[in-house]
């Protein structure tokens, strides 16, 4: 006797592809949309690093940008209000592999996706990152347009349209458009400590003037925890503006875009600065901006660097140090000015990472020394700095 066949009840579901992304090329990924309902252009690069999302979201250096995680687990920990780099998110887009889960993490005050929304940062999530990542390994970071649509209808045409538009990162000035309006005094805060939190510097030993080209606050923290007075100016304030304001030393700071277009302004300035003796450290976008003051030049790179375990050798004292990147350009190796001295390279692909000015206390370096990634190998760097500016002090009152 034939048994019954059983009545299948279950209920087949079809995902709605809610977002997408373009390239320039007409390649299209499908996802599912996440963070705020919209559309935006910007070059896809990828971050390899495993923690920090928040911080590397709201680093003002990813303007212009849209950003491809290669680890699948973002969003864990969820967000909270400390961990931002910048007030206002300049980050065009996010993409990641896994959807998002119920943050677990004593500091979490908001889930990824909320936070995003909050910002108006399009996201996109469910596709496959490894081989999007593999597609900017091989052809070099493309342009792209990121759209989030609950319907899951979308104009391909108009999308491929508005990312063949764009005119891409180089020569494009974007420090401009995310640093400062007005000069502010830094509210002193030191970096978090666990179970500590924000505590406030209440010594204030030497005054730092930064150039905000994009300044993340974890460097004005750094600066608090050496008991310094940091003035941030904008990016276009002048060299007698800034020697007005008495400054022990000067730093360049992060920031997007292509180095030569802000170079256009930035160079003059920094020309005057240097002539003056002053103290000089230069991080990132400072340290092409610097290389470029000094005579030498810059070139957008085919990926750039961007994650938390980049290996740097220190080819002044012969050690390596772990580093945190995010730069799409390079001072080029050719045709270096001799008044300049490399100190640090890189392990990956023997890049520049570090430049010292021959004879006098200004250097830059490319990574970020106050991401932590070693966790601490790189924080010397505030205390050369600090060292130098004490040696002008005493030199000025001699």
């Amino acid at each position: 006797m034939k048994k019954k066949a059983k009545k299948n009840n279950s209920k087949k579901f079809s995902r709605i592809d809610t977002g997408i992304l373009v390239l320039e090329n007409k390649k299209i990924f499908r996802g599912i949309g996440i963070g705020y309902q919209g559309t935006a252009t910007g070059e896809v690069c990828f971050n390899t690093s495993l923690t920090g999302y928040q911080e590397i979201i709201s680093d003002p250096s990813y303007a212009g940008q849209i950003i491809n995680f290669t680890f699948p687990h973002i969003g864990n920990v969820g967000t909270n209000k400390e961990d931002h780099e910048s007030d206002k998110i300049w980050t065009k887009g996010v993409i990641i592999n896994s959807e998002i889960t119920n943050p677990s993490n004593y500091r979490s005050l908001a889930n990824l996706d909320f936070w995003l929304k909050k910002n108006k940062i399009v996201g996109l999530t469910g596709l496959d990152t490894r081989s999007l990542t593999n597609f900017i390994r091989d052809y070099g970071a493309p342009k792209g347009t990121i759209s989030y649509s609950k319907n899951g209808k979308f104009n391909i045409k108009k999308l491929i349209g508005a990312t063949s538009k764009w005119s891409g990162l180089k020569n494009l000035d974007l420090a401009e458009k995310v640093s400062t309006k007005k000069k502010f005094v830094w509210n002193g805060l030191k970096t978090w400590k666990k179970e500590h939190g924000f505590k406030k510097n209440k010594k204030k030993l030497l005054r730092v003037v930064a150039i905000d080209y994009g300044i993340k606050k974890n460097i004005l923290r750094y600066f608090a925890d050496f008991n310094c007075e940091v003035l941030v100016v904008p990016c276009k304030t002048n060299a007698e503006n800034i020697l007005d304001l008495k400054p022990n030393g000067v730093f360049l700071s992060n920031g997007p875009g292509d180095p030569a277009a802000t170079g256009k302004y930035a160079i003059k300035i920094l020309d005057k600065l240097i002539k003056k003796k002053l103290p000089i450290f230069g991080i990132c976008l400072g340290h092409q901006i610097l290389g470029l003051t000094l005579g030498a030049s810059t070139k957008k790179m085919k990926l750039g660097h961007r994650g938390a375990n980049h290996p740097v050798k220190n080819l002044i004292e012969n050690k390596v140090e772990i580093t945190s990147q995010n730069h799409g350009f390079e001072i080029i190796r050719e045709n270096l000015p001799k008044k300049i001295v490399i100190t640090h390279k890189s392990l990956f692909d023997n890049s520049i990472e570090g430049i010292q000015l021959k004879n006098k206390p200004v250097f830059s370096v490319q990574y970020h020394p106050e991401s932590n990634p070693g966790p601490q190998d790189s924080v010397y760097l505030f205390q050369k700095f600090v060292n130098y500016m004490k040696q002008y002090a005493q030199k000025k009152r001699s």
